[in-house]
Formats: structure tokens, sequence, C-alpha cells
């Protein structure tokens, strides 16, 4: 009787698991190169005193002069972010023959901020005149899209279209008839990275930048049946 059961039983799952059998799953994945419309930048001011109220004081009055100058150059605040802002002991250690125990000095205090700048055409002009109004560190610069859906819309189409071919391609090879799509699955993760700069350069009598563009990419995995 217990031989019968495991009999039936595995009648009744090889239909199931042959037509799971009978399907070929792909990933597929897309890319499309766009140009950038947007830059980040991170800068920020490092400022030195004797005291900790000094220097704070001298820091905060080099930030107002670069945040002056960022609101002439038509930066709104709402593209204006703190990152860091941070106080510091400078420490004498009287050099390595000294038995003398380290001594504070001075104090230093930075702070940084990061900045969008949505007019590229405006971007060397940014630079330059922070960089002259107070801003003394530099912490990276970063083009990115204001919107991004688009691109990586498409760059989702894309990778649809070169999942298709290499199911065809496999469907082929093995003889046998593509069928329909059963399920998709998106493993994107939105990001844009750059690519190859351009040769032409944004000047403004200021600091020249290189626009490039980015690579929006997508990814999918599809399963698709086997037509009888």
């Amino acid at each position: 009787m217990r031989n019968v059961i495991i009999a039936l039983v595995l009648l009744m799952a090889t239909p199931v698991m042959a037509q799971d059998a009978r399907r070929i799953v792909v990933n597929g994945h897309g890319v499309v190169d766009t140009v950038p419309d947007m830059a980040t930048i991170s800068m920020g001011v490092v400022s030195e005193a004797k005291t900790a109220g000094a220097a704070m004081a001298k820091n905060s009055d080099a930030l107002a002069a670069v945040l002056k100058q960022l609101a002439a150059a038509g930066i709104e605040s709402r593209d204006i972010q703190t990152n860091n802002l941070s106080l510091s002991p400078r420490w004498n250690n009287g050099g390595s023959m000294s038995k003398a125990p380290p001594q504070i000095v001075g104090f230093v205090a930075t702070n940084t901020v990061s900045v969008r700048v949505r007019d590229l055409a405006q971007l060397g002009v940014v630079l330059d005149a922070v960089v002259q109004n107070g801003a003394n560190s530099f912490h990276g610069l970063s083009f990115g899209l204001q919107d991004m859906e688009p691109a990586q819309n498409a760059a989702r189409v894309a990778a649809i279209k070169d999942a298709m071919a290499k199911a065809q391609l496999y469907a082929t090879a093995a003889g046998v008839e593509l069928g329909d799509v059963v399920s998709i699955s998106d493993g994107t993760v939105r990001s844009a990275r750059p690519v190859m700069m351009e040769a032409d350069m944004m000047r403004s009598m200021a600091v020249p930048v290189a626009q490039g563009k980015l690579s929006v990419t997508a990814d999918v995995s599809v399963v698709f049946g086997i037509a009888d």
C-alpha cells in the first residue's frame, strides 16, 4: 500500500516538473549613455586660530562669504547642504626627542558643504568664485541627472531586448520554439556611472571642466516558456 501511494505521488508530480523544466531563463543587460545635466561639488572651509571660539568665528565668516558667492551665482539654498562641521585641537608634540607632554597650540574648524549645480554652463564660474572667496578645501566633483527616470527606462527597454535576443538564440540552438514570457524580474539598482570624458570643455574664464557622459544601466531576469 505504501509503495502504491509513493507511486501515485510521483506520477502526479511528474507533469509539473516536466512543465517547469520546459523553460528558458535568461538575464538581460541594457546600457544607455546620456549627457549629465547636473553636478555636485563637495567643498569646504578649514580655519585655524589660537582658541576654539576664534577658529569657529573665522570659519563661519569664511563660509558666509562662500555662501554669498554661491547665491550670487544663482545657486538656491535647497541645493546647498552641510555635510560635516567639526572642531578639533591642534597639538604640538615637541618633536621626537622631546619628553614634554603634548600641548594644544590651537584649534582647527572645518565646515564641508555639498553644492548641487543645475546649470552646468555656470559650473566653472561657481568653482572659480567660491575658491577665491574662502573655500580652501575641495573633496570632489560628480555629474548626475536631475531626472534619471527617462534614461533608466530606456536602459530597461534595452535590457528586455537583450534578454529576448538571448532567449531566441538559445531556443534556436536547442532546436525548440520560443514560447511566451512567463515572468520578468527587475534587478536594476539605480545608478549612473561616468564614462570617458569628451573633448569639449566648458570654459567661462574660470576653472575648465570636462562634462563627459553618464552610463545608465539596467538588468532583468526573464523566464520564457517553450512552445509545444
